[in-house]
């Protein structure tokens, strides 16, 4: 009988192979959607407990069933909802809204914010109403919105830790916009700053121009408030366009609708605000509108300067030609260069002429006793004083 041994697989084997599919399939199904991205909120806090577990959902209906397209269009992410209980007995409700920026949080705090709310310095900008026992801060790309059934003398100390212990974004989504620094502080009213990246958001904070003339297609960022000036309160909105040529374009589709004394097709009126008054600086449209005169336009609109800024994101101090430290520093190296080029040139020059003397004598170098180098003898000869006169010599 021949002996052999078959190739082909068990039955165990398949047995085995069935197993590891189904659990791979099980643990795989039973994983969360998104591992990557960190719970927001934490089990406990400056004594206070989470009461059961929290409600986390990427719906945005949840966190706002009324604004729920506004938030997606300040590109919200997830909501996550707790309720906290401390010892003695008291209770505290946080929603919690995630967003893919800072940018997008900061514009949905300014959009809950309202002017009777008092700041507080609760993560990045925070404010309280006493009167609902609610704070409402945001912090980095959290937007969080605490009420506490009631409050203490500890109880912004508490979130202050909150905010402390929230995930942080990565990288420069946790910049807010630069547009923010050119809006004037002079005669600013407080919690009026509102600030849109889309159309939803720009009808809903008040916009003085209508969304199809501030065109979101072309990217703008678009920053309001409400100012207190001689003539009365007035609106300043600042639009920045990702280029000056698309500011200057767009001021012209702006002056044009102003202007117009009927409509006119293909051009989108601007709302009747009263006086309107605008300009352009850099990539920024700068719009002043409400009961207020020329002058105290004037005013308002030449606090808004754009100043183009320069930033260099790499180390410089080493890697630019006209930097004089590295000019020294590459002299020094080129010399160390030089330097072991010739020592190494010397020594091989110097060993390879003892070697071929040692091992080919008289063939390249001549003779051994052949004298290597050349010299003059100037010294007088040995009895050059006692040499024969000549016959044509004087005598004595």
């Amino acid at each position: 009988m021949p002996l052999y041994r078959s190739t082909a697989p068990s039955k165990s084997f398949f047995i085995f192979l069935a197993m590891v599919c189904l659990v791979s399939g099980v643990w795989a199904a039973s994983a969360p959607a998104d591992s990557s991205a960190p719970a927001i909120l934490p089990k406990q806090f400056a004594g206070w407990q989470m009461d059961g577990a929290p409600q986390a959902t990427p719906d945005a209906h949840v966190a706002d069933p009324t604004n729920a397209d506004l938030l997606k269009e300040y590109s919200f992410t997830d909501f996550e909802g707790a309720t906290y209980k401390s010892d003695d007995g008291r209770t505290l409700k946080i929603r919690a809204a995630r967003f893919s920026d800072a940018t997008g949080a900061f514009g949905a705090y300014t959009f809950y914010l309202q002017p009777g709310m008092a700041p507080e310095e609760i993560g990045d900008q925070g404010s309280s109403a006493e009167a609902d026992k609610r704070v409402l801060f945001y912090r980095g790309h959290l937007l969080v919105d605490a009420v506490f059934s009631q409050l203490s003398a500890m109880s912004a100390a508490s979130l202050r830790e909150l905010a402390g212990v929230l995930p942080r974004p990565a990288g420069n989504s946790g910049n807010l916009p630069p547009l923010l620094a050119y809006m004037p502080h002079h005669g600013y009213q407080t919690n009026t700053e509102k600030y849109a990246e889309g159309p939803l958001a720009a009808a809903a904070i008040g916009s003085p121009l209508p969304a199809a003339l501030i065109d979101f297609g072309a990217n703008p960022e678009v920053v309001l408030g409400q100012y207190s000036t001689s003539g009365g309160d007035a609106t300043l909105m600042l639009v920045e366009y990702p280029t000056p040529a698309l500011a200057a374009e767009h001021l012209r589709r702006i002056d044009a609708a102003h202007h117009a004394t009927q409509p006119q097709a293909g051009v989108e009126n601007v709302e009747d605000i009263g006086p309107f008054f605008d300009k352009r600086t850099g990539p920024i449209v700068a719009i002043a509108a409400g009961p207020l005169s020329q002058s105290a336009a004037q005013t308002l609109l030449g606090a808004v300067n754009y100043e183009a800024s320069v930033t260099w994101n790499e180390n410089t101090y080493f890697d630019k030609k006209n930097n004089v430290a590295n000019l020294l520093v590459n002299v020094i190296l080129l010399c160390i260069i030089v330097g072991a080029i010739s020592l190494a040139a010397g020594v091989a020059f110097g060993g390879a002429r003892v070697l071929l003397r040692r091992y080919f004598p008289g063939k390249v170098f001549g003779h051994a006793d052949e004298e290597e180098f050349i010299s003059l003898d100037l010294a007088d000869p040995v009895g050059r004083s006692g040499t024969k006169a000549s016959g044509n010599s004087p005598q004595p």
